[in-house]
């Protein structure tokens, strides 16, 4: 009897996609973002990105290892994590802050709460708001004598929004501003975004939900300004953030209606965030937030069976 196979009822679904093919297709939908960002900001930035994804990788490792659990890098959802943590970083972080960043990551957000599948909030973020508190001035400091900008002054987009100017639209799509290493052009995180979507990595229902509905959120309290909202959805880390961390599968709806309710919330908390918070930015903030609401939301727009309650199609 102990040889019997248990085999549950059909229907049975077969897919070839791993989580190792999932992840290879993120890391290579980051790579024009990580491009432009080395391109942009120097080959310091390309030695921030290979440190943080070592220091996650390794920090998997050996937490394993050290706990006889086993060894998942190969999965590659570490050198993700890492991968995001560090376009996350501005160009002239000291190197063993996203290191420390992603120890956190890895340990704390992901293996102490059991792994891969079993995190309640995207580690690269959570990793990202704990270095944003710990290190405020220095994750702030977007200064480099490549552009010309000085960091006592502050002056990213979304500062420069936020003191009242605007910023050329071209210079934003493209890529020509301060900012961290990985958000600075849109067009290169459109292109990574549009592979995911045709590779069918991601869905695109989050991520336009997302926003669309902050963009129409700025133009209504913004002072109804096409221009201005056209500089807040291009600034920043919304794009970035729409397509890389929003979408990421263990703390995002998987139900159709649930991942719209997921996007409009998006939308709304980055846009109070940015527009009456005390930061410029909060992206990150409105998504690890967002997380908490996701088991909610799924149990609410969770589709009910065929004939239940009722319900007959």
């Amino acid at each position: 009897m102990n040889n019997l196979l248990h085999v549950s009822s059909s229907p049975h679904v077969r897919c070839k996609d791993t989580t190792q093919n999932l992840m290879l297709d993120v890391v290579i939908a980051m790579l024009p973002a990580a491009a432009f960002g080395v391109y942009r900001f120097g080959l310091y930035s390309l030695a921030v990105i290979l440190a943080t994804v070592a220091a996650c990788v390794a920090s998997e490792y050996a937490y394993e290892k050290f706990m006889g659990k086993p060894i998942t890098v190969s999965d590659c959802s570490a050198v993700v994590t890492g991968m995001i943590l560090a376009l996350n970083m501005p160009p002239e972080i000291p190197i063993w802050i996203p290191m420390l960043g992603g120890v956190f990551a890895i340990i704390v957000v992901k293996q102490l709460y059991g792994g891969l599948g079993q995190n309640f909030m995207n580690p690269a973020l959570a990793a990202r708001c704990f270095l944003l508190i710990s290190f405020a001035g220095l994750m702030n400091n977007f200064s480099s004598s490549a552009i010309g900008f000085n960091a006592l002054t502050g002056a990213t987009p979304l500062k420069t929004m936020r003191d009242g100017g605007l910023v050329n639209l071209t210079d934003l799509f493209l890529g020509f501003i301060p900012g961290t290493i990985g958000e600075v052009s849109t067009l290169a995180l459109l292109i990574g975004g549009a592979y995911m979507i045709v590779k069918k990595v991601i869905s695109p229902k989050i991520p336009l939900v997302y926003i669309g509905t902050f963009a129409v959120f700025v133009f209504l309290f913004g002072g109804f300004d096409v221009n201005y909202t056209l500089n807040q959805v291009c600034a920043g880390g919304l794009v970035f953030g729409a397509f890389f961390m929003a979408t990421d599968y263990v703390t995002s709806p998987i139900t159709p209606n649930g991942q719209i309710v997921y996007g409009v919330i998006l939308g709304l908390l980055t846009g109070v965030f940015r527009l009456w918070g005390a930061s410029p930015e909060g992206v990150s903030y409105a998504i690890i937030l967002s997380n908490l609401f996701v088991p909610m939301i799924e149990r609410f727009t969770l589709p009910k069976a065929f004939g239940k309650e009722g319900k007959q199609s």
